[in-house]
């Protein structure tokens, strides 16, 4: 039993000490704290732009009330804008880091082939050529 419980943590030690497991951890410690500025950004400086076009003060007191039901739609419209922040932040960054590896993948491709000479160069080559030969038989 000893055995079996020494291999599963020596499996979870490398499982977790992998860079992509490492990696992924930074991101969601990050993703939080990136969260709670989208979370400031939209509902102290976006939702009350909006609110002087739409005479509100918060949308978060936006509500429709049915019944004994209270719907409030304005949290919603937070959470909306907020997803779009997110959503369009996670874009530019993927967009700067694709560009980032297409850039180096360019970098690291083959040196495209010399042009093929033009006729000029090639009639001069040929003479060339011709010059050394006769340059050897004399």
């Amino acid at each position: 039993m000893a055995e079996k419980k020494s291999g599963f943590v020596a499996e979870f030690k490398q499982f977790i000490a992998r860079g992509n497991v490492m990696d992924m951890a930074v991101g969601v410690i990050v993703g939080g704290a990136f969260k709670a500025i989208a979370d400031s950004l939209t509902a102290d400086i976006i939702m009350p732009i909006i609110g002087i076009f739409v005479r509100e003060n918060s949308f978060a007191d936006l509500s429709v009330t049915v019944g004994s039901a209270v719907i409030t739609y304005g949290n919603f419209i937070q959470a909306i804008l907020n997803f779009l922040i997110m959503a369009f932040v996670v874009f530019c960054l993927i967009k700067g880091i694709n560009s980032f590896h297409r850039k180096k993948e360019e970098a690291l491709a083959e040196p495209p082939a010399p042009p093929e000479p033009s006729h000029e160069e090639a009639l001069l080559m040929e003479i060339r050529d011709l010059l050394k030969e006769n340059d050897k038989h004399v």
